[in-house]
């Protein structure tokens, strides 16, 4: 089976550890994802660059032709709209490099308080104390059955007996005592608002008070 182009694997691995990349792709495809990926650096770094300025850093720093330039930079473009995204992987990534580094180098002065500290937010971070998640596959998930019923003892509801007979019972109840109710006409009435409510009579209400 062939490998995936360099555009799919940097979609998804562009700042996969190059440990992981080795074991998984050949060595001429790792060393060309670690270059686009120091090149997307770089062009997130530089954001008003030109393509011949890619060009031109591309085939000084690591001495490519000018073909070869071209395609890293259409592999790059091609990562551009997931920059959101890609920018948070890439800050996640950097933070562990600069996680490691740190312990590193705590290491090298036997400084064992900063080597702890380190090993402590590198954990935290990747949440490594945490159980992986374990997805259940779709065909495995079983729909829940539901049937339609009247029945209230499903809810844990004493069904009472005859329901329906006391229901039209108690309609010709109430239908027998609102017979004798009629639907009258009616009008509202004008009451004249203005006039009664002038504002002379307004006034004189104000001088009695």
């Amino acid at each position: 089976m062939p490998f995936p182009s360099v555009i799919d694997i940097a979609r998804t691995d562009l700042f996969t550890a190059e440990e992981e990349l080795r074991q998984r792709f050949p060595d001429v495809v790792v060393n060309r994802l670690l270059r686009v990926r120091d090149l997307y650096n770089w062009c997130i770094a530089n954001p008003d660059a030109k393509d011949r300025q890619f060009v031109e850093v591309a085939m000084d720093r690591y001495s490519i032709s000018k073909p070869l330039a071209y395609s890293d930079l259409s592999v790059i473009k091609a990562m551009l709209p997931h920059l959101a995204q890609a920018s948070r992987d890439f800050h996640r990534w950097r933070y562990n490099e600069m996680i490691l580094e740190t312990y590193q180098m705590a290491k090298k002065r036997k400084d064992t308080k900063t080597m702890e500290k380190a090993a402590s937010s590198y954990a935290k971070f990747n949440r490594i104390d945490l159980e992986d998640e374990q997805a259940v596959p779709y065909d495995l998930i079983v729909v829940q059955p539901f049937t339609a019923t009247d029945d209230p003892s499903v809810l844990g509801i004493k069904p009472i007996p005859n329901i329906q007979e006391k229901i039209q019972k108690m309609i010709a109840k109430y239908r027998a005592e609102t017979i004798d109710i009629e639907d009258v006409e009616y009008e509202e009435a004008d009451l004249e608002e203005d006039v009664l409510f002038s504002d002379k009579e307004t006034e004189s209400t104000k001088s009695q008070l």
